[in-house]
């Protein structure tokens, strides 16, 4: 029996029910929207103030461009699709939305992991911060979390595409991701499933130590804080940050390090809402809406816009 090669996917969606999908359109809409622009609200606040040149914002900075790219690679398209009939993506389309968002997912694991070096040097050695986090250091850091991020994201990228798709073509998803597109191919993947879990073991299990390591050793510095209100301001900050970190690490952890037939398309699609789409809206809330150089340097943006 002949199959011609697949030169387009189908995508089925958040959900499969049409009551569902008006609701779930403007659900996504709202929370799209409250990511990307309060992430450009952060990225342009950065940009616009000098005062905001510092590692820890230049890491925000990035943090937010890295959510930015992560949604708009998703979201849009899958909205498209939602308001269309034609629920379809091309082969290269499809592609491209996966390299965009490993490299995205590999960015913000390994930016979490600086961001949180950054915060103990600054924490338990206020006084070498400037020497340790210097400008050349900020760069190697940033280099870093790029080469990485490619990395990982042409070696997933290259093993997919090496897969030639035959027949079945229709993806019990919302976007191009690993696990669905493995299910597609009939032939053993145990190569693509093997990479997926060295990278899940070596980019989210380890930055993911690394990260609370880092915290660990801070929650110690704090608890040599003597005065109560000092104390209490530190903790919340440090567990805003560690449950939005534990809110990313962990479905990313469950959806990568498991054998593509386990998946349950219908529970993993909300797992994979948690690190497309709701970390991303919550990381500037956490990480800089509550950090009072930002708000400021937010309220001269909004100044200069009103002139």
């Amino acid at each position: 029996m002949n199959h011609s090669i697949v030169t387009e996917f189908i995508i089925l969606g958040f959900t499969k029910k049409p009551e569902l999908q008006g609701i779930i359109f403007l659900i996504f809409l709202i929370i799209y929207l409250v990511a990307f622009l309060g992430n450009m609200l952060i990225i342009t606040a950065i940009i616009y103030n000098n005062t905001l040149h510092t590692p820890m914002y230049i890491f925000l900075l990035t943090l937010a461009i890295v959510d930015n790219i992560c949604t708009t690679s998703i979201i849009p398209k899958m909205l498209g699709t939602m308001l269309k009939s034609e629920n379809t993506i091309s082969y290269a389309g499809c592609m491209s939305q996966l390299f965009f968002f490993i490299w995205s997912l590999g960015a913000e694991m390994v930016l979490f992991t600086t961001m949180a070096y950054d915060r103990y040097v600054a924490i338990c050695f206020p006084l070498h911060y400037s020497t340790i986090m210097s400008h050349h250091m900020c760069v190697a850091l940033l280099s870093m979390v790029m080469a990485i991020a490619v990395t990982n994201s042409w070696v997933h990228t290259a093993l997919i595409m090496r897969l030639t798709f035959y027949g079945p073509n229709t993806i019990d998803h919302f976007f191009c991701e690993i696990p669905p597109l493995l299910a597609l191919y009939c032939s053993p993947v145990r190569i693509n499933e093997v990479m997926a879990y060295v990278a899940d073991i070596t980019l989210a299990i380890e930055d993911f130590i690394l990260t609370c390591i880092s915290y660990g050793f801070i929650i110690a510095a704090i608890l040599r804080i003597r005065t109560l209100e000092g104390k209490r301001k530190a903790f919340s900050t440090c567990s805003s940050h560690l449950i939005v970190v534990s809110l990313y690490y962990s479905p990313v952890i469950y959806t990568y390090i498991r054998p593509a037939s386990s998946y349950i398309f219908e529970r993993d699609k909300v797992v994979a809402a948690l690190y497309t789409l709701v970390t991303p809206t919550l990381n500037p809330t956490v990480y800089s809406f509550q950090n009072r150089e930002m708000q400021t340097g937010i309220r001269k943006v909004f100044a200069f816009l009103k002139h």
